[in-house]
C-alpha cells in the first residue's frame, strides 16, 4: 500500500474502526505497524502502544534534548558570534587541488562498451576507497565552507547531518559492500543527530530547516518517527500562502538569525520535500509550482542554496523517482532541459555538474539521451590517482542579494566523488546491457 503521509494518525483512526487490527496493534506493534505500512522499522528502536480508558490517562512527554540547557543557550546568543560560527566548524582544510589534466588516451584503453563498462567499475572501486578514508569514525562526511569571491579567506571542514543525507542518497545507488557499509555507519550518524520529532538543523546557531530534515529523512526511513510521520505537522505548517514549502523551521524562543532570506521558496527543497512526503493533496501546490518554473524556463536563479540550473535539475528527478507519479508532467520537460545545458562541445559543465546531469536523466528514465560512452569515459579520465574526483562547489549563497552575509560556497572531493560515484554506477549498467 502507499504510505499515508501522516502514517500515526492513520493507525489510530484504523485501530478505532477495526477491533481485530487495534488488538494486534496493542499485542504485537512492531509486527502490525510493519505489515499495515509496507515498510520495516529500524530493528533498535522500541515500540510501545498505549490505550487509554475512561479511568486511564496516558501523558506522553517528548525525550530529553540531547543538548544541556547552556549549550541551548549558546547556540541562541552565539548566532551572530565568530567565535561561536568556529565551534561548527573543523581543522582548516587543504587548498584547492587543480583539476586533473585531460587524458585522450582514455577512450584507446576502453574502446568498447564492455572495456568500458569494467573500466568504469575499477573507477568506482577506487573511489570508494578514497571515501572509505574520509569519513568520520561517527559516519559523517565532510564539506568544505570556503569564501567563493576571496580565496585567501580560509577553508574549514564543515560536518553537518545534511551533507551526509545528501552524499548517502547518491552513494545509494552503489550495491558494492563497502558502500553499504558506510551507508550504515551514515545512517547511525543521522539517527544520533536527529532531533525531535524528527528535524534537523545545518549549524547549532541556525533555526532547523526544511532541507536537512527531509534528506535525513529520506535516508533514515525506517526510524519510528520518521516511518510514522512525527514530523509531518511541522513541515506543513512550514508553507506559505501559495502552498510551497519554507526552508527554515523558526521555533518562538529561537533568534530570528534568518530574518532577511527566510520566506523564500527554494526549487530544490520543496523538490526534496515532495521526494519525502510523496504525491499528496499536501504536496499539490509545491509540484505545480515547481513543474510551472520549469516548464516556463524559470529554473535559472531561482534558488538561494543552489547556483548551478542541475543542480535543481537533479533534485527534480530524484523527488520524481522517489515519489511517482508526483511531477510526472515534467518527464519530458525536464529531458530536454537538461539536454540544452550542454556546451557547445556537447559536455555539461564540470565534472560535478556532469555526474549530477546523467544522473538526473538515468531517475528519469532518459539515460540512452546521452552518449554513455563519452559521459562514462570523462568521469574516469577526470578521476585523481588517490580515486577522488576534483572539489567543485555543491550549494551555497552566491551573492548578498539574500543577507548581509553572503558568497559562502560549500564543496568538497568527498562530495563529488559521491555524485560521480553515482553517475558512473547508471552508465556502467547501460553499458552493459
Amino acid at each position: 500500500m502507499k504510505k499515508p503521509v501522516d502514517a500515526a494518525n492513520f493507525l489510530v483512526s484504523r485501530a478505532a474502526e477495526d477491533s481485530e487490527f487495534r488488538e494486534r496493534l496493542l499485542a504485537r506493534p512492531r509486527e502490525t505497524i510493519e505489515k499495515e505500512l509496507g515498510a520495516s522499522l529500524a530493528g533498535d528502536h522500541e515500540i510501545q502502544v498505549h490505550e487509554e480508558s475512561s479511568t486511564t490517562t496516558h501523558l506522553v512527554l517528548p525525550p530529553r534534548d540531547r543538548r544541556t540547557g547552556a549549550e541551548r543557550e549558546a547556540a541562541k546568543t552565539g548566532a551572530a558570534s565568530l567565535e561561536f560560527l568556529r565551534k561548527t566548524l573543523h581543522d582548516p582544510a587543504p587548498p584547492l587541488r587543480p583539476p586533473v589534466p585531460k587524458r585522450p588516451e582514455a577512450r584507446k584503453k576502453a574502446a568498447t562498451a564492455e572495456e568500458l563498462a569494467g573500466a568504469g567499475r575499477e573507477s568506482i572501486r577506487r573511489g570508494l576507497a578514497f571515501l572509505e578514508s574520509t569519513i568520520d569514525e561517527n559516519g559523517a562526511w565532510h564539506c568544505i565552507r570556503f569564501n567563493v569571491a576571496d580565496p585567501d579567506i580560509p577553508r574549514h571542514y564543515e560536518r553537518p547531518p545534511f551533507i551526509t543525507a545528501l552524499c548517502v542518497l547518491a552513494l545509494e545507488s552503489c550495491d558494492d559492500a563497502r558502500a553499504r557499509a558506510m551507508c550504515d555507519a551514515s545512517r547511525a550518524y543521522l539517527v544520533d543527530t536527529i532531533e525531535y520529532p524528527g528535524l534537523w538543523r545545518y549549524y547549532r546557531h541556525l533555526p532547523q530547516d526544511l532541507d536537512s530534515t527531509t534528506l535525513c529523512s529520506l535516508v533514515i526511513g525506517a526510524h519510528p518517527w520518521i516511518l510514522l510521520g512525527r514530523n509531518v505537522p511541522q513541515i506543513l505548517a512550514n508553507r506559505d500562502e501559495e502552498g510551497r514549502f519554507m526552508t527554515w523551521v523558526l521555533a518562538e524562543d529561537e533568534p530570528n538569525v534568518v530574518s532577511r532570506f527566510r520566506l523564500e521558496a527554494d526549487p530544490v527543497v520543496n523538490a526534496n520535500v515532495i521526494a519525502y512526503l510523496g504525491d499528496c493533496p499536501e504536496t499539490g501546490p509545491a509540484q505545480r509550482w515547481l513543474e510551472d518554473l520549469v516548464i516556463e524556463g524559470g529554473v535559472e536563479d531561482s534558488s538561494k542554496w543552489y547556483p548551478d540550473t542541475v543542480a535543481i535539475y537533479y533534485a527534480t528527478a530524484r523527488a520524481m523517482s522517489r515519489a511517482q507519479p508526483a511531477l510526472d508532467r515534467l518527464r519530458p520537460v525536464l529531458g530536454e532541459r537538461i539536454l540544452a545545458l550542454r556546451d557547445g562541445e556537447g559536455e555539461f559543465g564540470n565534472i560535478l555538474q556532469a555526474a549530477q546531469a546523467v544522473s538526473a536523466l538515468c531517475s528519469i528514465g532518459s539515460i540512452e539521451t546521452v552518449d554513455a560512452k563519452r559521459a562514462a569515459e570523462r568521469l574516469i579520465s577526470t578521476q585523481h590517482e588517490d580515486g577522488s574526483w576534483p572539489e567543485f562547489l555543491a550549494f551555497g549563497d552566491q551573492s548578498l542579494k539574500w543577507g548581509t552575509v553572503g558568497q559562502i560556497g560549500h564543496g568538497s572531493e568527498a562530495v563529488t566523488s559521491a555524485f560521480c560515484i553515482e553517475a558512473l554506477e547508471c552508465l556502467v549498467e547501460f553499458l552493459r546491457v
